[in-house]
């Protein structure tokens, strides 16, 4: 799906995050990247074949 050049990096990649957005829609919490991901504002990712990646946020230190 991504035309861009350097070429986005695919779904199924560690750093599939680093794709651009294409679709962005803060007031709902997500973000649609070109390689297909939906990227939620709580870090939490929808892969294309729709493998839920679970939220990853950062531990409080004590």
């Amino acid at each position: 799906m991504c035309t861009h050049r350097p070429t986005c990096p695919t779904a199924d990649s560690p750093d599939r995050e680093a794709a651009r957005t294409i679709a962005s829609h803060p007031e709902q919490g997500w973000s649609l990247l070109c390689n297909s991901v939906l990227v939620f504002e709580d870090t939490g990712e929808l892969l294309p074949d729709g493998q839920i990646i679970a939220p990853r946020r950062p531990r409080v230190a004590v």
